[in-house]
């Protein structure tokens, strides 16, 4: 899971999305896969634990790949109007790890 490059505490990927929200065009790039990472990568997060600011080219990319997937695949996971996540990110990246695991295991 994600921690914060500076003080190394556990991030919620529902807070860190909600940040990004802001932007100017979100719901266009929370659509596209490429324009998402490409401004993932530069945005300026901060951190809700010490409160420093970091780029998102310093967590996990492949996380990041799915929270895209997540965000797209659960319809209304995102309240636009309020600028909330609906679905908690990181249980469902942990279940997500979890069933790939599993797979690995029964194939290998």
């Amino acid at each position: 899971m994600a921690k914060c490059p500076l003080c190394g505490r556990p991030l919620d990927w529902g807070e860190l999305m909600e940040q990004m929200l802001v932007i100017e065009d979100a719901a266009e790039v929370f659509r596209e896969r490429g324009k998402f990472m490409e401004t993932f990568e530069g945005f300026a997060f901060k951190c809700p634990h010490c409160g420093e600011e970091f780029y998102g080219k310093n967590l996990p990319a492949k996380e990041a790949e799915k929270v895209f997937e997540l965000l797209n695949e659960f319809k209304g996971s995102i309240d636009w109007e309020n600028g909330k996540v609906r679905i908690r990110l990181n249980s469902l990246l942990a279940l997500d790890t979890m069933l790939e695991n599993w797979d690995k295991k029964v194939k290998g």
